[in-house]
């Protein structure tokens, strides 16, 4: 068998399927992307499946994991990791639909059953009284974890005005959805490091299940500083590229869970490396996917064979298949059984899930090239988005 055809789609809303054919006709699909770079990515790709995988065995996937990263001098960063990662999803899945059997098998099998899921709520900025409505609608549509963004523009040195709204909204979804609930809360890089300690220690009456980027990756190294002085887990890793970025702050103890993300740390190879290796410094693994469902279907198949994985984002509302624009790209939209928070272990092959190509080829014809909003500060300065 050998790789014999690869096809790239961009798709609404702003996400890249990538189809990769074999010599027998088995079909593997990816989703490499890094959100506003589509086609730098989009070229990535092609330059890696044309100049290393046309005609190679396709079942060779750790060979092609190392082949990919360590042949070109230059390696690693969001663009080479995001298209090496859609291609090792879509070699995983050829890999798994051969045998038979879904991915997590290749992988030591299930550990368990169903996986818990979060889910976004609120924009900023949203009142308090409105993310309060966003978060009890969540737990009517069956979630029990939850994530919102802490802040919109905020200046490298802030009002206690605007410190304190933003600290009345996590309040707010605290009160709504009760104490038998997972409440995260999101700086997005965009809190500065002379405010972040000073934050982190004003929501720690909230009870959070962690503080995700307090810190821009820029600043990592300060991550140790931080966790030394509040109670409160912290989170990173959605924009890590490899195992290696991982490295410095688990041997320092400055996290408390990794958000590793399928479609940028290097696929399902790469995701299941870092997992493991956070396993051994007793740390939670919760991987980012706010993106399409061949990606939050790639990471599932880590998370059902891992122990550390503990939870997963989705963005995707499995809650209500029908009305989720992103599960029309399946030929079941009820694909991720959703129940109680959980959604139920996939087991059909492969990733356990089957595109829809015709929609795919149908949604491709719209022109997709989604770019990152650029906030601004009130004086004209950039703001982190």
């Amino acid at each position: 068998m050998q790789i014999t055809n690869y096809e790239l789609f961009a798709v609404p809303p702003r996400w890249l399927f990538l189809r990769l054919e074999t010599s027998d006709g088995t079909v593997g699909w990816g989703e490499p992307i890094i959100q506003g770079r589509l086609e730098s990515v989009k070229t990535a790709v092609s330059e890696l499946v044309e100049g290393y995988l046309l005609g190679a065995d396709p079942m060779r996937t750790e060979y092609h994991w190392r082949k990919l990263y360590q042949s070109g001098y230059f390696r690693g960063g969001p663009i080479l990791m995001s298209a090496l990662s859609g291609i090792d999803q879509a070699l995983w899945d050829i890999k798994a639909r051969h045998y038979g059997v879904p991915i997590y098998e290749l992988l030591g099998g299930h550990v368990r059953n169903r996986m818990m899921v979060y889910n976004w709520i609120g924009v900023v900025p949203e009142s308090p009284v409105e993310i309060a409505e966003s978060a009890r609608d969540g737990v009517e549509n069956g979630y029990r974890a939850f994530k919102l963004n802490f802040v919109g523009e905020f200046r490298p040195l802030e009002t206690p005005a605007v410190i304190e709204q933003a600290i009345e909204r996590v309040a707010a979804v605290r009160d709504a959805v009760g104490d038998d609930a997972f409440v995260g809360v999101d700086f997005h890089g965009r809190v500065s490091k002379p405010m972040a300690i000073e934050l982190v220690r004003r929501l720690e009456p909230y009870d959070l299940m962690f503080v995700d980027q307090p810190l821009l990756p820029e600043h990592a190294e300060a991550f140790k500083r931080v966790a030394e002085q509040t109670r409160v887990p912290l989170a990173t890793g959605e924009r890590f590229h490899s195992r290696y970025d991982f490295k410095q702050l688990l041997v320092d103890d400055a996290v408390s869970v990794i958000q590793p993300d399928v479609t940028s740390v290097g696929g399902i190879s790469e995701l299941r490396t870092v997992a493991t290796l956070a396993e051994t410094f007793d740390t939670a693994v919760i991987p980012h996917c706010p993106l399409g469902p061949i990606a939050l279907a790639a990471c599932l198949q880590v998370g059902f064979a891992t122990q550390n994985v503990v939870m997963q984002e989705q963005s995707l509302e499995v809650h209500d298949p029908n009305s989720s624009p992103g599960l029309e790209y399946l030929e079941d939209p009820e694909a991720f059984a959703f129940d109680e928070g959980y959604i139920e272990r996939l087991e059909g092959p492969g990733l356990g899930i089957e595109i829809d190509e015709a929609y795919v080829r149908e949604q491709s014809q719209t022109r997709v090239n989604w770019h990152n909003p650029t906030w601004h500060h009130e004086d004209g300065s950039l703001a982190e988005w």
